[in-house]
């Protein structure tokens, strides 16, 4: 059977017997991927001369971020944020009648902006003279690679390096039946076709919580269960209890520290059964607890590579595995999992490998944006770290409903965080939850990495904004702080 794939697999093959000195490839190098990761990898290496192949598993470019994860996600809560502002305003509400939008309708919203992104990227690759192959990549030694067609075809291609950027999918266990009508995971809830009154959501990390979010949002009673003991726990603990509360204020049930002992489907729902008792009974399931690296179709033995348990790739701090021409990128190499950063380390990728080495990193504070509803963002350190490294550090706090640019949005739920050190004045910390909070943390994220004493509070109090302006709070919160100082 493998004698017959491989014979099939030959006409891309370029042969190296006459000149052994000096291998010919067909790619200086191939990324396999076209994700976040894989763009940014491909797009340096193109644009330093390199002659460079894309391939991608699905018909078109972007990878899982466009196409199941951050951008359709996002592009729902926006409607539904959007929904629930125009509800809540004054002004619109003429009669006593709410607007609703269903799943359904919102996904249409979706489906625009996933084939704006698509049109955009393939784009990019076009213009770079990225060759794009469609197909499953598998290894067959370190420069050569089978890709098989979905019409059943197979071709290899050869390349001097290769860059794994294959992302990650929603953790299956075992025992739970995907396969049945009504249970989803958070790949699978985009084809959601009927309009459900009532969903169980298990796994509240930050999938779980954004689709909470949505689903509340649009009317739909929802059933948190968090296997921890706080939601978000590695956020800033008045950040995350904020959100708890909101969750609880919008009528949404949240359970804490349970874990699932079996999952039914049935014909009108699923049942789910927790280890502590419990039973939960709603018209359909999304299971949403933990990721898993797209590794296990790669044939790694092949390169005398592993992955572990989640699927996930080894690398060293150039993005480099165990063997020097292949690198990996993205979710498939686990934290920090931000489209974000996987953009970043494919840029830092193709930069080791075009010049032998890598002067630049990865910053050490990413910033976290997480779109529930309202969002949060944060980027440096939490209270929690700042008092367990006994760091003395002083808190300056704005509420956005003091603030005159929210209180004409009518987004009046919301606060800004500062942490700062009493002494240097140094910033360490900002945490911010409420309406355009991802994009709010930037501003102190541009301060936060001054070198040379550029990093202090008082830039906040010593320039000038724009008034009326979210950024504002910045100007209330360094105030607020430095007024505690004595």
């Amino acid at each position: 059977m493998l004698k017959d794939i491989l014979s099939s697999c030959r006409e891309h093959r370029v042969s190296t017997k006459k000149s052994p000195a000096k291998a010919k490839y067909d790619f200086d190098a191939i990324v396999i991927g076209s994700g976040p990761g894989g763009e940014g990898a491909a797009m340096y290496l193109a644009k330093s001369g390199q002659n460079v192949a894309v391939i991608e598993r699905y018909q078109s470019v972007g990878g899982g971020c466009t196409h199941w994860g951050t951008i359709p996600s996002k592009a729902l809560r926006h409607s539904v944020s959007r929904l629930i502002e125009f509800n809540e305003n004054p002004l619109f509400q003429l009669d006593e009648q709410h607007t609703k939008l269903t799943f359904s309708q919102i996904l249409k919203h979706a489906a625009g902006v996933i084939r704006k992104q698509v049109r955009l990227r393939a784009g990019f690759y076009d213009r770079n003279l990225v060759k794009i192959f469609q197909g499953e990549a598998r290894f067959i030694d370190q420069h050569r690679l089978s890709i098989s067609s979905q019409d059943g075809s197979c071709f290899e291609l050869t390349a001097k390096t290769i860059v794994i950027a294959t992302g990650s999918r929603p953790y299956h266990p075992v025992d739970v039946d995907f396969t049945h009508s009504r249970i989803y995971d958070s790949d699978t809830i985009l084809s959601l076709q009927h309009d459900p009154k009532h969903i169980i959501i298990y796994g509240a990390g930050v999938i779980g919580c954004e689709y909470a979010s949505i689903f509340r949002g649009l009317g739909v009673r929802v059933d948190l269960v968090n296997t921890r003991d706080r939601l978000l726990s590695f956020m800033d603990a008045e950040v995350s209890d904020s959100l708890s509360y909101h969750f609880w204020n919008s009528g949404m049930t949240i359970r804490h520290g349970e874990e699932f002992e079996r999952i039914e489907g049935k014909d009108d729902g699923v049942v789910l059964h927790l280890k502590s008792g419990k039973r939960m009974k709603a018209d359909c399931f999304l299971f949403a607890n933990g990721r898993t690296g797209n590794t296990d179709m790669l044939n790694l033995a092949a390169v005398d590579l592993t992955a572990d348990s989640r699927g996930l790739v080894k690398v060293n701090k150039h993005y480099q595995t165990d063997k020097e021409n292949i690198y990996a990128v993205g979710d498939v190499i686990g934290y920090p999992s931000l489209a974000s950063a996987a953009y970043d380390q494919g840029r830092l990728a193709g930069e080791a490998i075009v010049k032998g080495n890598l002067d630049a990193h990865l910053i050490k504070d990413i910033p976290v944006g997480i779109y529930t509803i309202p969002e949060m963002s944060s980027v440096g350190k939490t209270e929690q770290e700042l008092t367990a490294a006994k760091i003395p550090y002083e808190v300056g706090r704005a509420q956005f409903k003091h603030l005159a640019r929210a209180q004409i949005a009518n987004t009046n739920v919301g606060s800004l965080k500062i942490l700062f050190h009493r002494d240097t004045l140094e910033i360490l910390g900002i945490h911010c939850f409420g309406e355009r909070a991802a994009e709010i943390v930037h501003i102190g994220q541009a301060i936060m990495l001054q070198k040379n004493g550029g990093n202090n509070v008082e830039y906040f109090v010593h320039t000038t904004f724009n008034y009326p302006t979210m950024a504002e709070a910045y100007r209330v919160a360094a105030l607020n702080g430095l007024n505690r100082l004595f």
